[in-house]
């Protein structure tokens, strides 16, 4: 893979191979963002599971303390009360087979996370090849597939920065921690909150190491190592 004359320059900054503290590595990534953007930090880790085994899936959510920077444009399905509690929420598009018809016929999906009421699913269920791929697909471990008189909150959770964690292929979790704009200190505070999360959500078939390596970078930038000998499940 080539890269480009200004990412080249801030690989040169400092050792690609020395593992940091969370708070060194972060100061890094600030000092080597040359976009003309806030670029958005992002926290890369791989876990001593193996993920093709479904005793070994991590998967969950967690509120950043200092939220993700990103406006988040929240979809809905609910009905009737649940529906009323969405729009108070703040949710963007509130809707139930209308909604449905819409991403399956003109292909919509100006939207950043869905919330669904458990009675909705049944619809819902029919875009999960839509959905799913995108990794927009409601799910109960990441807290989006509630009842119905928890829609409100599980909205308003969503605008105020939750996000959601999960293992790809590679064993790998990805997740945005925040931007660049906000400073070490809110970096590592919602860095350190991922974390713990991921940490107490060790699969009991885990064996060894659990966080092998754990690697930050932005948007546009190299990725800097942390030590991973910190992330120990009690």
């Amino acid at each position: 893979m080539r890269y480009g004359k200004k990412y080249q320059e801030s690989a040169k900054t400092f050792e690609k191979h020395a593992l940091h503290t969370a708070a060194e590595a972060l100061d890094i990534c600030q000092k080597t963002a040359k976009a003309k953007f806030d670029e958005t930090v992002e926290l890369h880790v791989r876990l001593g599971v193996d993920s093709r085994h479904a005793d070994q899936q991590v998967r969950g959510a967690v509120i950043l303390p200092n939220g993700t920077g990103k406006s988040v444009r929240v979809l809905a399905f609910a009905r009737n009360e649940a529906a009323d509690l969405a729009k108070e929420a703040g949710a963007e598009f509130v809707g139930a087979e209308d909604m449905m018809q819409k991403i399956q016929t003109e292909g919509w999906l100006d939207f950043d996370v869905v919330i669904a009421s458990q009675d909705m699913m049944g619809i819902v269920g029919r875009l999960g090849r839509v959905l799913g791929p995108r990794g927009l697909m409601p799910n109960p471990k990441a807290g989006t597939v509630v009842p119905a008189a928890e829609v409100g909150r599980a909205v308003t959770e969503a605008k105020a920065g939750k996000i959601e964690y999960r293992l790809d292929k590679t064993n790998i979790i990805h997740c945005p921690i925040g931007k660049v704009s906000f400073g070490t200190d809110k970096l590592q505070e919602n860095l350190d909150a991922l974390m713990d999360a991921i940490v107490k959500a060790k699969p009991a078939a885990s064996k060894g190491q659990y966080v092998r390596s754990c690697v930050v970078a932005t948007t546009m930038g190299p990725g800097v190592k942390i030590n991973p000998g910190r992330f120990v499940p009690a």
